[in-house]
């Protein structure tokens, strides 16, 4: 929730701008570089009407790394912190900036012109209404229009600046582009009623319900009835949340609590109801139940728009986890800023003993970043899936026996993975022989079923469609976090370091593998199979990660 900000009067104990640094050695960067143009896709109109109205966000924290040896101790049994997770006020000493130090930041921009500044309630975001000209005279840049494809877009064609004396006190400005995350979600382009695999020579199954995965992924009876998680979501949720309904009705199980929560002003956009449709009821329904759905409704998938969603997330501290079905680029993510203040806030919420998945993409082990209109990039990983403090899920194809039970997956050819280059790895990743080598993160952390010739079967304005993509893997892995929540009383905590320490390298050796490479010990079905091209193999790799959950084993093994 953002906050309305009264600005002090001005006098004594308040720092006073004027409305342009004197020099340009009073400027200092940020993280917001230059939108990548790109003369193969784009074409540079020229600089956007001054009156064209706009929205920015600034990002005013940084994440702590000195943090995570926190995050590592509340996953530790046997440690005081094992459990013991922060309160959001405890956070924020962390990871926020000072009171002073944001109210520094808003006087600027009110001097400059902008309106509506409102602070987030962990001090991590400024949000403030302006226009292209304004934002053009406070951060020293320039807002062009460019043609893409059929359509237009605008972004900053010269880095974000701030007043050297804000150095340390503004890390980004999101809002100077509106290109978006794009959903990872494939349909299904035949109808089978079962799909052969050549390399297995066997017939998978086709169009999963939610109970036929919790059967395939060996769920206990215990639900996640005890549990509250939530979706990132966009636009106009009233046919979601019929669709969830319609869903449960069909599939036998309980209509669970909703809560819509409004991170921005109401948007009538309904293009990504079909993903939000997958989103709830493959989250809820491999749960088979949860205490509370709360759907962060953001006004676009823009990085401003998201940072707040985010935030309202984190400083709720409501719900245990979270899911996020899209991404970009983590290139052009890494171009805008916006990773750096939203894994600030990640962080924040994994001390808060929260966790956020996230899907590693559909592009296989690249990330092409057209789908949307914007330049394309080199191939690479995908964000937030990338990010430190989450969870990346990747994607396989689900091979089941006639009755239903688990056969075997393969790693589904389109699933997201590969190496970040710009993301440190978590120390829990350290298990991980070339990762630990490399210090960034590899991506996915883990797996579930993707492939949309072995997808969810999904309402969508009332009627069925076979819907897949790592758009299902990552609620899919919610619902099972949902559950293992619920069995262990909701003191699991942030997921990555817990998962991570059920590999080890000794347990790899021992099996005959090759030096540096790992196994899991339990809980997970490890994926041998297939890749993304990049090959699945035993113990963790860039296709399926640590495996896919064997949801049994989970609760009564690996989470102990």
């Amino acid at each position: 929730m953002l906050r309305s900000l009264t600005l002090p009067v001005l006098g004594a104990g308040v720092l006073v701008f004027s409305a342009l640094p004197a020099s340009a050695a009073s400027w200092s960067t940020t993280a917001t570089r230059a939108f990548p143009m790109s003369s193969r896709v784009t074409a540079d109109l020229g600089r956007a009407p001054g009156a064209m109205p706009m929205h920015v966000v600034l990002g005013l924290a940084a994440p702590n790394h000195a943090a995570d040896r926190i995050l590592v101790r509340q996953a530790t049994p046997g440690d005081p912190l094992y459990h013991q997770y922060l309160s959001p006020a405890q956070a924020r000493a962390i990871v926020s900036p000072s009171g002073a130090r944001v109210n520094a930041v808003a006087s600027y921009l009110a001097r400059n012109g902008f309106t509506r500044i409102s602070i987030s309630r962990d001090n991590m975001l400024l949000s403030a209404d302006g226009t292209a000209a304004i934002a053009n005279r406070a951060f020293s840049t320039e807002i062009h229009v460019l043609a893409s494809g059929r359509r237009h877009i605008y972004a900053n064609a010269k880095p974000a600046l701030v007043p050297a004396t804000l150095r340390d006190s503004v890390v980004s400005v999101l809002g100077l582009n509106n290109y978006s995350a794009h959903i990872d979600l494939k349909k299904k382009t035949s109808v089978q009623s079962c799909t052969e695999v050549p390399v297995l020579d066997v017939c998978a199954l086709s169009a999963f319900g939610p109970n036929d995965f919790a059967q395939v992924y060996d769920a206990p009876a215990t639900t996640g009835s005890n549990t509250n998680i939530a979706i990132f979501a966009e636009g106009d949720l009233t046919q979601v949340v019929a669709d969830l309904r319609t869903q449960e009705q069909q599939s036998g199980l309980p209509a669970v609590p909703v809560n819509i929560v409004m991170t921005g002003p109401q948007s009538g956009d309904t293009s990504g109801a079909d993903e939000f449709d997958l989103d709830t009821q493959y989250s809820t329904g491999l749960a088979g139940n949860v205490k509370l759905l709360t759907l962060y409704d953001a006004p676009s998938l823009g990085d401003a728009d998201l940072a707040n969603a985010y935030d309202q997330f984190a400083t709720d501290d409501t719900s245990k986890a979270a899911s996020a079905s899209f991404g970009e680029c983590e290139l052009l993510e890494d171009e805008s800023g916006g990773n750096t203040t939203a894994d600030a806030i990640f962080q924040e919420a994994a001390l808060q003993g929260q966790t956020v998945f996230a899907s590693s993409g559909d592009d296989g082990a690249a990330c092409l970043g057209v789908e949307n209109g914007i330049p394309a990039g080199v191939p690479g990983v995908e964000y937030p899936a990338s990010s430190t403090y989450v969870v990346g899920v990747g994607g396989t194809t689900l091979l089941a026996n006639a009755n239903g039970s688990y056969y075997g997956e393969i790693g589904w050819y389109s699933g997201g993975g590969g190496q970040s280059l710009v993301e440190p790895a978590g120390s829990w990743q350290s298990g991980i022989a070339t990762l630990a080598s490399v210090g960034l993160k590899g991506v996915p952390d883990i797996a579930m079923d993707a492939d949309p010739d072995t997808g969810a079967n999904v309402i969508v304005s009332g009627a069925a469609e076979e819907i897949g993509g790592t758009s299902l893997s990552s609620p899919l892995s919610l619902g099972v976090w949902a559950r293992l929540e619920t069995i262990h009383g909701n003191s699991l905590g942030f997921a990555a370091p817990i998962l991570y320490k059920e590999f080890s390298d000794e347990g790899g050796t021992a099996l005959g593998l090759p030096t540096g490479t790992t196994r899991a010990i339990g809980g997970f079905h490890d994926v041998e199979l297939g890749g993304n091209p990049l090959p699945a193999k035993p113990g963790w790799d860039y296709s399926t990660g640590l495996g896919t959950f064997d949801i049994g084993l989970s609760g009564t093994d690996i989470l102990k």
